[in-house]
């Protein structure tokens, strides 16, 4: 027996009976397995080894071109995600390589100039964008003619934003610990940006939730805990969960939608929008096209995009 088959017996014996075992992972393509590692484990790493991983280092999260060098970054707000994520499967005893590989992989598909960015695509693609749907697409396309992750893993990376939910419960985990990571850090961003204070966070949020960004973590991770432990869901008090919903509303009306965080978006959303027209004019500038559908293409390559390589781009075509 070797290294991954005696892993695979030891979440069979530890794992929770609702937990997705790695030995019942499914490929798409055949792969040759690990005599080390576990099919979940193998696609954390490809995700770390991506280009599309490396690049999230250069994406906004939400506040473009900070000066400061603390404010988060895509990146560090997918890490941030994984860490909360691990610290709840561990707790309820499923699957954390599984739980890890999703959260790694979950914005992968993000555009550049955070949000914003998303949103102009999203107009200007016939069929619409996405950055969960792109992150599939980066992992089954895009990244080195398509990464071969599980099903498990994909299915997460696909479900973890908006109405559908993931079909394991580590996708849920995800989802979950997404909202949780971004609304507590851009608190975090946003006081250090000057748009928000301590005192204009009402006091029914500081009430239930906490008062510092890791008391505010550690309640709703608990109540998640509390309220998923030994049942087949994953989910939140009700308390915490309402908290937690206000003040993401909460946020969306003083933080993503304040001028001062979007004082500047038309800037940058300016700039995809004629990179979009400039490449749907001149398809054969794409360094790479996979497609027949020249959007595809043209959206394909500007997600792709950091802030600065879009920026640069946008000044060598248009000054």
């Amino acid at each position: 027996m070797n290294t991954r088959e005696n892993l695979e017996l030891r979440e069979r014996e530890i794992l929770s009976p609702f937990a997705a075992l790695s030995c019942n992972a499914k490929r798409e393509r055949f792969d040759e397995k690990c005599p080390l590692r576990t099919e979940f484990q193998r696609d954390r790493d490809k995700i770390i080894h991506s280009k599309a991983f490396r690049r999230l280092k250069h994406k906004t999260q939400v506040f473009i071109s900070p000066e400061d060098d603390h404010f988060r970054t895509r990146l560090t707000h997918t890490l941030e995600v994984a860490q909360i994520a691990r610290t709840i499967a561990r707790a309820l005893a499923l699957n954390e390589d599984l739980t890890e590989a999703i959260a790694l992989g979950h914005d992968l598909g993000h555009t550049p100039f955070g949000h914003s960015g998303e949103e102009v695509l999203n107009q200007l693609m016939p069929s619409g964008f996405h950055h969960s749907t792109h992150s599939l697409r980066v992992v089954e396309t895009l990244e080195r003619g398509g990464l071969n992750l599980t099903a498990e893993v994909r299915d997460g990376i696909a479900l973890h934003s908006g109405e559908a939910r993931a079909n394991t419960l580590e996708g849920k985990i995800v989802s979950l610990a997404d909202r949780i990571a971004y609304i507590n850090h851009d608190i975090d961003d946003a006081i250090r940006a000057g748009v928000l204070t301590e005192v204009d966070i009402p006091r029914e949020f500081y009430e239930v939730l906490g008062r510092s960004h890791g008391a505010r973590i550690n309640n709703m991770i608990m109540a998640i805990v509390r309220e998923s432990d030994g049942k087949n869901l994953i989910a939140m008090e009700p308390q915490t969960r309402d908290a937690m919903l206000n003040l993401r509303k909460f946020m969306f009306e003083n933080v993503y939608k304040n001028p001062k965080v979007d004082g500047r978006k038309e800037n940058y959303t300016g700039m995809l929008t004629d990179l979009y027209n400039y490449y749907l004019t001149n398809p054969s500038e794409i360094p790479e096209r996979l497609s027949v559908d020249v959007h595809r293409d043209v959206c394909d390559y500007l997600a792709s995009m950091t802030d600065l390589y879009a920026t640069d781009l946008h000044g060598k075509l248009f000054g």
